[in-house]
């Protein structure tokens, strides 16, 4: 049977060896895997953990909610081909040249395996991913335009995110290897820290995580503060010289970390604290 590289993780991604374990299945498989998890606790990332790691090109598709399947195999760009009729010099008999891949198109045809991350997949319509299961099931797709299809010459490294935001299909779920991350614990966060924030004070990084975990444990909240803004909260802290003691006694930039004016009036009527 054939061999695979395998992820091990990555300089400035720290997965849990659940997360690991799914990723190479998935590679294993040739299967898209699915990952799902708060805002902020690195799905988009991982993505480019794995590129890095595996030594891949990186091809993202952002998802929004008009996005359409096809936008993501090929564009036959009539209007640019419209106008070279009547008022360029170019043979516009050949339609080739009309063709615009996607980046599905392009990952299908990279000379070598890519990564492809589908980012936040829930944002389309709910027929999105049923559009894709073709394309991902037989890696090609068809360009009538042309007449031909167009074959994958290496399966990509498939990542799709999700915040949940819609039920995925059956079917589509059914074609994936799927992983839920979850919020890292404080030996982990504190290993992720030490890798975005080498060299932070100790005391000051323990003194955050405290008051971090502590904000999240708060009943109510309507969106718990991530990794993410852990990391930036950290960051505006050690810029501004605010000692590991005075987190103690209050909550500096709670601005940073509380983005919804609900949670800040929450906060501020039940634990005293301010932005």
């Amino acid at each position: 049977m054939t061999r695979f590289d395998q992820f091990l993780g990555a300089t400035r991604y720290i997965a849990d060896p659940g997360l690991l374990a799914d990723v190479n299945a998935a590679i294993a498989l040739e299967r898209p895997l699915l990952v799902r998890g708060e805002p902020g606790t690195g799905k988009t990332m991982l993505a480019h953990a794995v590129a890095e790691s595996l030594g891949r090109p990186l091809l993202t598709w952002h998802v929004k909610s008009t996005t359409q399947a096809q936008e993501g195999l090929y564009h036959y760009d009539v209007v640019q081909r419209l106008n070279d009729s009547r008022f360029g010099d170019r043979d516009v008999s050949d339609i080739r040249h009309y063709i615009r891949r996607g980046v599905l198109g392009r990952a299908f045809e990279s000379p070598e395996q890519v990564v492809l991350l589908i980012d936040e997949i829930d944002k389309a319509d709910i027929e999105f991913p049923n559009d894709l299961l073709r394309e991902l099931d037989e890696m090609a797709f068809y360009i009538p335009e042309l007449n031909e299809t167009v074959r994958a010459r290496h399966r990509p490294i498939t990542i799709i995110t999700s915040n949940a935001e819609k039920e995925l299909p059956d079917a589509f779920l059914r074609r994936c290897v799927f992983h839920y991350i979850e919020f890292p614990d404080r030996e982990r966060i504190g290993r992720i820290v030490d890798a975005h924030l080498p060299g932070l004070a100790r005391d000051l990084v323990d003194a955050a995580v405290t008051r971090f975990y502590a904000l999240r444990s708060v009943d109510g909240l309507r969106k718990k503060p991530s990794t993410s803004e852990l990391l930036d909260w950290l960051m505006v802290l050690a810029r501004a010289g605010v000692p590991a003691e005075e987190l103690g006694r209050r909550m500096p930039f709670l601005g940073v970390l509380v983005k919804q004016e609900q949670d800040l009036e929450l906060l501020a009527r039940t634990r005293g604290w301010e932005a």
